[in-house]
């Protein structure tokens, strides 16, 4: 009856997250909603075709970081070459933590936001 569609992040800097969720997950627009002076919404799709987007939301006028709080939701994200995968967040030094025995790590993108990133 229903289908996951998106997930929203609230991002301070538009281009600078679009550059980041770029080059960690190679995540690409595929669309979005123009509001003018009040926002702009873009949409990021993979490249297999998923149905679920990541949604970013940015207001321009927002000059303050998103406080985040103690808020622990997530986007998680599977890779069949996790060490490769890794070696990339290492060099960007975006792993902002790493549980060995589960076999996932998560990064950090700009806004603060964790990406849980674990094998396939």
């Amino acid at each position: 009856m229903f289908r996951f569609a998106h997930n929203n992040l609230n991002v301070l800097d538009l281009e600078r997250s679009k550059k980041f969720y770029a080059e960690a997950l190679n995540l690409h627009e595929v669309g979005g909603i123009d509001g003018g002076d009040e926002f702009k919404i873009v949409h990021l799709g993979d490249s297999f075709g998923s149905h679920h987007k990541l949604e970013l939301k940015w207001i321009p006028n927002r000059t303050t970081p998103y406080d985040l709080g103690d808020n622990g939701v997530h986007v998680a994200f599977t890779t069949k070459n996790f060490a490769e995968a890794h070696a990339l967040h290492e060099k960007m030094n975006c792993i902002c933590h790493e549980n060995k025995e589960l076999g996932i790590y998560f990064i950090k993108d700009p806004d603060g936001y964790w990406i849980e990133i674990m094998p396939e």
